[in-house]
């Protein structure tokens, strides 16, 4: 198993969290060194905080573990391409790359709809990878709104 597959596995554990509690399945994990730092999944209805998205948990977490807002060396992996709230602070907390499963095709902020991570009127740049277990996201949430317009 890739390095890359290994961590993407912990943010689909994650989005599968966001679906029991009836949220859109997205996961995120934020890696420093080896290590989970930061860990998140999308919590926007229950906490009533259209901010709470999975990556914006998971940069909030990694900056109370590193006790920095800033998190130069960091990967975060998520299941679904950023928004563009959630692409604007991860160039603000200075991650080094990002790797996402699913485009988003209508909100992706990341190479799909525009790209903030590599915009060149920025002062930061992110490296981007993108597909990893893109299958199994892409089901996974593509089997929630299914279900949502079944009930």
């Amino acid at each position: 198993m890739s390095e890359n597959t290994y961590w993407m596995q912990r943010a689909f554990e994650l989005a599968q969290n966001a679906k029991e509690q009836d949220e859109v399945p997205v996961g995120a994990v934020i890696v420093l060194e080896g290590k989970i730092i930061g860990e998140g999944w999308n919590q926007p209805i229950s906490s009533n905080d259209p901010s709470a998205h999975a990556e914006i948990m998971a940069l909030r977490h990694a900056g109370q573990t590193n006790k920095n807002y800033r998190l130069p060396g960091a990967t975060m992996y998520v299941t679904l391409e950023p928004c563009a709230m959630c692409a604007g602070a991860i160039v603000h907390s200075r991650l080094t790359k990002l790797v996402y499963a699913v485009e988003d095709l209508k909100t992706g902020a990341c190479g799909s709809v525009f790209n903030l991570l590599q915009a060149e009127e920025l002062n930061h740049k992110v490296v981007i990878d993108k597909g990893v277990m893109e299958d199994e996201c892409r089901s996974l949430i593509q089997n929630f709104f299914k279900e949502k317009r079944l009930k």
